[in-house]
């Protein structure tokens, strides 16, 4: 018993000191590496940007102390939020069950054992605290009571912050992102049938679940044919061509004698299978190929396949989710009807799978799970039998039995810190197999496939590493008495005199020192991950002993995404453990308080100054978490079961603990009549004044949002990437290099989607088409200076893995913003022209003389303004972002910024001509020179269009010979710098 008592304290003091180490040099490091330590801070939009930090030792405590969390709401978003609600309440709950458990449980543990046990002075403190030596003791009926007040607290917290996340998801549904925001009165329709596969039959299913007296704006998903895998396959080669030459051109003055060789790609019948190639000349005929292939397929995608999703959006948010309650039990003629998600949280592959296919893909992934399960279960086994307590080895080792006596500190110490160790090290690579398991399960968005990533990985964790665990452990204690009980006797009498289940609870006692030092070594986990020595390591070595890709650079520079799934599991982890052996060994509480406690700051600095939510779901964990919670709370009171009917002085301790299942199953039947509804629905149509929770008339929106453009797949309009090459290495690329690879050159119209693509853009012409093929740069070079994620972070390739969906730096996807007339952001970044009032059917367009376009009141455009017909695949807005961007190192031009994109524009068809701004000239602020338009009768070219040759309401309109007089281009072309 000794031994235990010292494994737990050397697991104790290096946990302790190891912690403080880490600690200290986090301290100090952090002041002078804020692209390790600070990468939020130095890219989010002043909306999103953490509180400052100065660059004393210290500095970092204040700010995470003080943030509250309705600006951790607005600094970092809802999930973020929640994550750091979740694990204060955690810290809660373990601190009340500490003081009744260290308060209660162990000195009645102390004063029943002294009673109950004869040689209790040679029995170790650490094992006094346990109830090993009060068998049959009265004392029993505490625990009885303990797990019900233990349920009590639980119970309590949980609905406490239930009503919480209520509040919190009222005002998310009330905040001006959701409110603009297309998503928020989107629904989602997949399992389609075959006959109402168009635009008009999603209208129809969704006015057979519910009419709202409003007709949806519908689309129809389009078969996109293999493009994801081609655009797939483009990406590939481009980053295998991009680290061919980081490779071959590392030291540009002493090229290696040999060119670099490449091995075919399965998908590639040109060559003989497994055949080895020049790499260069290789990937770059590759990349053409696979360009052209891409263009075709673009250019053939039409509506005349269409696939059995679709989506339909409302003019409101309330008719949206009326209709989204109400489909919650109805499923016209099969359809699945459910609010939309932001389109960069879909899945786009699995969206057309049937439900036998989903069924089936789901089938193969519990199978992949189960045979993970299964191949643990061996190594699982030795950690539990040997590894946790190593005088089990001794039983069947006679040599190590001899060790073991002759040096009992070291093994202690091994025995305190090398087994959590294994356990740990395995887990860490956990979430990455269950998330690559679950790519191909059927999952249509991402949030929902991270919620099941996490119900994988914690169901394995309670099998495998508690359940099995202690099982065995538990087993090989009973197989081992058994043995030493047999000398005297036969092995049929020693089993029978066993007594099984009191021999289970003894083990589990003599294991929890295990999951002491395992807890223990969690807080270290903490330190670990507050210090991102993973990251700083890993970037050091791959810049000194590697050859990354300027890609790979921007991307290390970059704020990473937060795991959520596996930190979540984690925690319930952690609080599964703590309840199981709450009883069995009090002081478990203690160690799982303090790392929630010392977890509920160290994770907070990380949510605001390091991490970033890939994707945010608005809090959409929270169920989940709830019902794990609540099936912890029942675990532990089987143990409390087992442990009273082991060593019970009565059954009725057992009955007394009958009730317990039923009482927590009806708190959760409670919860979710009271509260999830509220947390789902924006409004469900009853109970709520729909008129208190509509839109106001003057900010309603149009229908020409094109949710078909929004919410097309990625790959019709998703720039391909272009092969990043140092700028070292720029003189020696002509002659290694003889192909091409512009993007998307001439995509004028594509299957009636012409809006989604633009043309080519000079950046050092900003409303010029760039050159042709075989004058444009087949790289892109990038400079030392330019290696860094904040040149790039609004590139689609860059901000769709580590940008949020460009909600950090204030350009989310979906977002439909008030001020500039008739226009809206797209994913790719650009400013697109549409026209409100005409974009969809005749019965879009307004009765009166003038059209409002947009959200923000005053805006107003000439009847008949339309979109231009020639769209480019970059605007003007996002060319000058370029530039600034290369400039002016650190300046955000979004939000208010982007707002006054058409400010001083040209005016529109009969509106009056504005009067000068004084002192700037009549170009307007900014700086611009005079507005040059193709001008009335009697003025030659050249002449300067002013308020004395054009007077108000004359009824001219500006025009010229090569483009409609009402385009997009024509009122930007005008613009000259002085």
């Amino acid at each position: 018993m000794m031994f235990q008592s010292t494994s737990f304290l050397a697991s104790l003091g290096t946990s302790i000191g190891s912690t403080l180490l880490i600690a200290a040099a986090f301290c100090l490091l952090r002041p002078y590496n804020t692209v390790v330590y600070a990468p939020r801070a130095r890219y989010a939009d002043q909306k999103h940007a953490p509180p400052p930090v100065g660059k004393g030792v210290f500095d970092w405590v204040k700010p995470v102390i003080t943030t509250k969390e309705q600006q951790l709401v607005e600094k970092v978003g809802l999930d973020a939020a929640l994550f750091i609600r979740f694990t204060k309440m955690c810290r809660n709950i373990f601190l009340v069950l500490t003081v009744i458990g260290c308060g209660v449980i162990i000195p009645i543990n102390i004063v029943a054992g002294h009673g109950m046990y004869s040689n209790y002075s040679d029995v170790s403190t650490f094992m006094k605290m346990t109830p090993n030596y009060m068998y049959g003791s009265r004392a029993f009926w505490a625990f009885v009571v303990c797990a019900y007040v233990f349920d009590i607290v639980i119970c309590f917290f949980l609905w406490h912050n239930y009503r919480a996340v209520v509040r919190l998801r009222r005002a998310y549904f009330e905040s001006p992102e959701y409110q603009a925001s297309l998503h928020a009165r989107t629904l989602l329709l997949t399992d389609i049938p075959k006959g109402m596969r168009t635009d008009e039959g999603i209208v129809k299913l969704t006015n057979d679940v519910k009419d709202p007296g409003e007709v949806p704006r519908a689309a129809i998903a389009r078969n996109v044919k293999d493009l994801p895998d081609l655009v797939e396959e483009h990406e590939k080669a481009v980053q295998d061509l991009e680290s061919v030459l980081a490779k071959y051109l590392k030291n540009p003055n002493n090229l290696p004698s040999k060119r670099p060789t490449h091995k075919v790609e399965k998908s590639d019948h040109s060559y003989k299978k497994g055949q080895k190639v020049d790499a260069i000349e290789y990937l770059t005929a590759r990349i053409r190929e696979l360009e052209l292939e891409i263009k075709e397929v673009r250019e053939s995608v039409d509506k005349r396949n269409a696939l059995p999703y679709g989506f339909a959006s409302y003019e409101s948010i309330s008719d949206a989710h009326v209709v989204a309650y109400a489909a919650r039990k109805k499923s016209p003629q099969g359809t699945i009807m459910r609010l939309a998600p932001k389109p960069h949280d879909l899945i786009w592959k699995n969206l057309p799978m049937g439900k036998k296919q989903r069924r089936w893909q789901r089938f193969i992934n519990n199978l992949w799970v189960t045979a993970l399960t299964i191949v643990y279960i061996v190594p699982n086994v030795l950690t539990a039998v040997f590894l946790s307590n190593l005088s089990h080895l001794g039983q069947v080792w006679p040599a190590f039995e001899t060790q073991l006596k002759t040096n009992p500190t070291w093994w202690a110490i091994v025995q305190g810190v090398l087994a959590p160790a294994i356990t740990s090290a395995f887990y860490y690579f956990l979430p990455a197999i269950f998330r690559r398991l679950s790519m191909k399960a059927g999952d249509t968005t991402k949030t929902s496939r991270e919620r099941h990533v996490m119900h994988k990985m914690y169901s394995f964790f309670i099998f495998n590493n508690l359940i099995v665990f202690s099982l065995f452990a538990a087993i090989w204690g009973f197989i081992t008495a058994v043995i030493g009980a047999s000398k005297g006797e036969s092995t049929w009498d020693a089993i029978k005199d066993g007594d099984i289940y009191n021999k289970i609870v003894t083990t589990m006692i003599t294991v929890s020192p295990y999951w002491i030092s395992w807890l223990l070594q969690r807080n270290l986990g903490a330190a670990v991950d507050l210090s991102q020595f993973v990251n700083l390591a890993w970037g050091s070595f791959s810049r000194k002993f590697l050859s990354p890709t300027p890609r790979e650079l921007i991307k290390l520079s970059a704020p990473q995404p937060f795991d959520y799934a596996g930190y979540y599991n984690y925690f319930l982890f952690y609080s599964t453990v703590a309840m199981c052996f709450a009883t069995l060994q009090p002081l478990i509480l203690a160690v799982t308080f303090v790392y929630f406690w010392l977890d509920s700051y160290l994770k907070k600095y990380l949510l605001l100054y390091v991490f970033i939510t890939k994707t945010e779901s608005g809090g959409q964990f929270w169920r989940v978490l709830f019902n794990r919670f609540i099936f912890l709370a029942f675990l532990g009171n089987v143990v409390i079961a087992l442990l009273v009917t082991a060593q019970g002085s009565s059954w009725a301790m057992l009955y007394a603990l009958a009730p317990l299942p039923f009482l927590l199953l009806a708190f959760k039947w409670y919860c979710a009549q009271a509260f999830d509804n509220k947390c789902s629905y924006y409004t469900t149509g009853r109970g709520i004044a729909d008129a208190e929770l509509a839109i106001p008339d003057g900010k309603k929106h149009k229908r020409g949002d094109r949710v078909g453009v929004r919410f097309g797949h990625p790959v019709l309009y998703k720039p391909l990437i272009t092969p990043m090459v140092h700028a070292k290495s720029q003189h020696l690329l002509r002659s290694i290099y003889a192909g091409r690879t512009s993007l998307d050159e001439d995509n004028a119209s594509v299957a009636g989607y012409s809006d989604v693509y633009m043309d080519t853009m000079s950046h050092s012409r900003p409303g010029k088409r760039a050159g042709g093929g075989a004058s444009a740069a087949p790289f892109e070079i990038v400079t030392e200076g330019q290696m860094d994620f904040e040149h790039y972070m609004n590139r689609p390739e860059f901000r769709d893995e580590l940008g949020g969906g460009g909600e950090l730096y204030g350009r989310p996807e979906d977002l439909i913003r008030p001020g500039t007339p008739g226009s809206f952001m797209t994913q790719e970044g650009t400013v697109r022209s549409e026209s409100r009032g005409r974009s969809g059917s005749g019965s879009d367009s307004r009765s009166s003389s003038r059209t409002r376009v947009g959200e923000g009141p005053g805006t107003m455009y000439p009847t008949g303004y339309h979109k231009a017909p020639g769209l480019r695949e970059q605007s003007p807005a996002e060319s000058v972002r370029s530039v600034a961007m290369g400039s002016v190192r650190g300046r955000n031009l979004g939000g208010d910024d982007y707002q006054h994109l058409l400010h001083g524009a040209a005016r529109m068809g009969r509106s009056p001509v504005p009067a000068p701004t004084p002192g700037a000239g009549y170009g307007g602020p900014g700086g611009y020179a005079p507005v040059r338009l193709g001008l009335p009768e009697g003025l030659g070219d050249g002449h300067i269009l002013t308020p004395e040759n054009v007077g108000a309401g004359d009824g001219y309109t500006p025009g010229t010979d090569t483009e409609e007089d009402t385009s997009y281009d024509y009122f930007r072309r005008g613009r000259q710098a002085r």
